[in-house]
This record gives structure tokens, C-alpha cells and sequence, in this order.
């Protein structure tokens, strides 16, 4: 059976560089917002780390940037809540599943969490149904949560309900943690917005939402729900293309606006290919919100 840990790994070293994947882990590592004052070792500076560690005569005498490691205090515990409803199996914006965007998203953040030493645990759900990982922290664990997501992210899914997720995970979640949100492309409500507030101020809250495909382009355009697609004479009308793409970027920027009023760090990814320096984007807003 073929690890999907694996091949998130080799997708995340084909798509991106060896700079960006260095630059990712050291915006992961200011995600630990808390730890001891016990000295452990000493490594090497990356992106991301706080100027206030970096050892000044150790860099002296070595001639590159180090910086002390401190022992934690606890681990930190990282909360994957992705909406696994029938939408989800949908295309994303040039046509490949939404589902592998989002296995990529949580693979790629669950192992940079294992490699620090941190709990990892999954939280899905739709309609009618709740998928839950305990949180560990192993590889062989990610690879459970893994498959769990790819297993629900089906066509034959209950209808997404991200509410009812969300408010499972503020009733059972007690302990802080740091939450990534994965979502279909939805602005948004009045009652999500209050529901967004409420686990931010209990956790440390970050968001990815999926991008939906531009239905005039490719012919895989369909609704999942009832298989209806927009006909061939009105993919080629060039009004309407203008018409819908400007409706397109119009609800982008809603959703944009939509987070930032909630002061929420947020990216929308469309793309496999976009999804390491898209979190590596993600991680640096909230790094600098946070500031």
C-alpha cells in the first residue's frame, strides 16, 4: 500500500525549492508560542527565528548564525479541521481535486509538526458525520490522518456543514492549540463569523480555503451535488466570461476582506503546485500580525 506521507513529501520537494521548504520550517518553528528558559543546544539561524536567541558569541566564533534551543515546555498540539462534505470532491481552480489540495495542506504542516517534535490531531466532518484523530506525534499517525481525510473527501459525501465541525471542535477542544482550518470555497455567514471569534480567542487560529474552478474554462466543471455543468455555447459567450470573472474576483476579495476582518491569517489555494509558498505566505502574515 503506498504511504500518502510519502508522497506529500516528494510532491513538496518537486514544487518547491530548497529555499522556500528551509524558509517554511523556520516559519512553522514561530508558530511555539511557549517554552522553558532550559538551555538545550545550539543550531543554525533559519527564517522565522527570534532575533533575541541568536547567540552572539557562538556566532562569533563560528563564523554563522546560531541561535540557543530552549526545551519546551509542552508540546504544542496541532488541530487539522477540515470540511470533508460532498463539495470538497469538487475541481479546484485549474481542475485537479480539491481533495489533493487539501491532503497536500494538512500533509505538508503535519509533518513539518512531527518534525518538531509536536502533536498532530484531525477533526472532519460534514452533515451528518464526525471523523476524529487523537492527537500523537509520528509519522505513522499522519499517515492515519491521511487516509481518513482521503476516505471522506467522496462525491457520495453528506452535504459540507463546516459550522457543526467548528462547533465540535470549540466544545471538545479545551486546551489551546494551534487550529488550521481547511474549507471550500464559502464566505463567511453572520453565525460563522461569531463561531470564527469565539475559537479564535480560545486558540491560535490560521486558514486555508480551496479555490473553486473557474466553471467557463475546463469541460470538468460539474457539480457534484447534481452533475450539472454550464453548457458549451455559454462557456465560448465572451460577455459572460467577462461577466463571471469579474464576479470571481469580486467574491476573492470578499473572502480576502472577509478574514481580515476577523483578524484571522488566511490563503486561498488553487493549485498543488501553490501550496508550500502559499503557507509559507500564511505562516509569515501571521507571524507579522502577531508582531
Amino acid at each position: 500500500m503506498d504511504s500518502l506521507l510519502v508522497r506529500v513529501k516528494s510532491r513538496m520537494f518537486i514544487h518547491a525549492h530548497r529555499k522556500a521548504l528551509h524558509l517554511l520550517d523556520g516559519e512553522y518553528a514561530s508558530l511555539v508560542t511557549g517554552r522553558s528558559m532550559d538551555f538545550e543546544d545550539l543550531r543554525s539561524y533559519v527564517a522565522g527565528d527570534e532575533v533575541r536567541d541568536i547567540d552572539w558569541k557562538a556566532t562569533a566564533r563560528s563564523g554563522s548564525t546560531l541561535v540557543r534551543r530552549y526545551s519546551a515546555l509542552r508540546r504544542q498540539s496541532v488541530v487539522f479541521v477540515v470540511d470533508s462534505g460532498r463539495s470538497m470532491a469538487a475541481a479546484a481552480v485549474e481542475g485537479e481535486p480539491k481533495s489533493d489540495i487539501a491532503l497536500l495542506v494538512v500533509g505538508v504542516l503535519g509533518y513539518l509538526a512531527v518534525r518538531h517534535g509536536d502533536e498532530v490531531a484531525f477533526l472532519g466532518g460534514d452533515a451528518e458525520r464526525t471523523l476524529r484523530q487523537a492527537s500523537r506525534s509520528s509519522e505513522n499517525h499522519l499517515e492515519r490522518i491521511l487516509r481518513s481525510l482521503r476516505g471522506s473527501l467522496t462525491a457520495d459525501a453528506p452535504p459540507s456543514d463546516l459550522d457543526r465541525v467548528l462547533r465540535v471542535l470549540a466544545r471538545t477542544v479545551r486546551r489551546r492549540a494551534i487550529v488550521v482550518v481547511v474549507s471550500d470555497d464559502t464566505r463567511p455567514d453572520d453565525g460563522s463569523r461569531s463561531l470564527i471569534r469565539r475559537l479564535r480567542a480560545q486558540h491560535e487560529l490560521v486558514w486555508v480555503t480551496v479555490g473553486d474552478v473557474d466553471p467557463l474554462r475546463p469541460a470538468r466543471a460539474i457539480a457534484v451535488a447534481d452533475g450539472w455543468s454550464i453548457p458549451a455555447a455559454l462557456r465560448h459567450d465572451a460577455a459572460l466570461a467577462d461577466a463571471l470573472s469579474r464576479s470571481i474576483d469580486t467574491d476573492i476579495l470578499a473572502l480576502e476582506q472577509a478574514f481580515e476582518g476577523l483578524g484571522v491569517s488566511h490563503r486561498r489555494i488553487g493549485r498543488s503546485d501553490d501550496v508550500v509558498p502559499s503557507l509559507l505566505h500564511l505562516l509569515k502574515s501571521r507571524h507579522h500580525d502577531r508582531g
